[in-house]
């Protein structure tokens, strides 16, 4: 008889969170396949369990998944985690339980701690229903849709950010999004734990130096129209550009080239529109 491949979530911070049936499983199995064996080992010594540890992560899913599941054949079972939540959201695991499925072995989901969930539910926003949309693209004409279509979304949206990134995605939501409200959480169940929330532009602001784990919650567009990019006068252009520029964060020649692919401007344009307001500014106050 076959074993069973349990797919089991881990904490995402605190490591009290972390169920006792996922206890049981983590001892039991003959093997845990893990994304970071150095961080599921920290955990299990943590948990007192000392079940042998293979590294399974997105270089060597290929090699590993034929003798993993003939060692679910031949009737051993195997939990599969990640370093974090639950495998197989923007994690490893999601081809292992698919190659699972096709053998015709059983897969069995043992729930747990979710950044998903954990955002949604600190953040104030209704979501009775949302869209989890994983990672955004990383290149510039793929980011272009892709905000533009969480912008027009008649869902809740939810999305994980990487610190070194977050502050583009938000001057990119900003040109976008205008007045409406966000919720941007950092490092849900952790020590130092954050709910931050306001316009895009208004959380761009006070992210200074991005540290740590981020979740972003996008409420719903108002209304069944899909959300048009408003024309953004020379003096929002401006504060977006500052935005990003300031303490160092982003070069400005950088910057000229995130706002731009931020707001479907050439850079020329934008370079002008930062010109006439600063001209503005100063016949204003001489």
């Amino acid at each position: 008889m076959p074993g069973t491949l349990f797919v089991v979530a881990t904490p995402i911070g605190n490591l009290e969170d972390i169920t006792l049936r996922a206890v049981r499983v983590l001892r039991e199995v003959a093997v845990v396949a893990a994304e970071d064996t150095r961080r599921t080992g920290n955990l299990l010594r943590h948990l007192g369990i000392d079940t042998r540890l293979l590294s399974l992560h997105e270089h060597n899913e290929h090699e590993r998944i034929p003798p993993l599941l003939a060692r679910l054949a031949a009737g051993e079972s195997v939990a599969v985690v990640s370093d974090a939540g639950t495998p197989g959201v923007s994690d490893p695991g999601m081809r292992l339980a698919e190659a699972a499925v096709a053998a015709g072995i059983r897969v069995e989901p043992v729930p747990g701690a979710s950044a998903v969930l954990a955002a949604l539910a600190g953040s104030g926003v209704a979501w009775n229903s949302f869209a989890f949309l994983g990672f955004p693209p990383l290149k510039a004409k793929d980011r272009k849709t892709w905000v533009s279509g969480l912008a027009a979304s008649l869902q809740t949206s939810v999305f994980f950010e990487a610190p070194h990134r977050v502050r583009r995605t938000l001057g990119e939501l900003a040109a976008i999004l205008g007045e409406r409200q966000i919720v941007v959480a950092r490092e849900l169940t952790k020590v130092h734990e954050e709910f931050i929330r306001g316009t895009a532009s208004e959380i761009l602001a006070r992210l200074e130096s991005p540290k740590g784990e981020f979740t972003v919650v996008v409420p719903p567009a108002s209304g069944a129209e899909e959300v048009q990019r408003s024309p953004l006068s020379d003096e929002d252009i401006t504060v977006l550009f500052g935005q990003m520029t300031e303490n160092g964060a982003v070069s400005r020649k950088a910057a000229l080239r995130e706002v731009a692919e931020a707001t479907g401007r050439p850079v020329n344009e934008v370079y002008d529109a930062i010109e006439r307001h600063k001209q503005s500014v100063k016949q204003q106050n001489s």
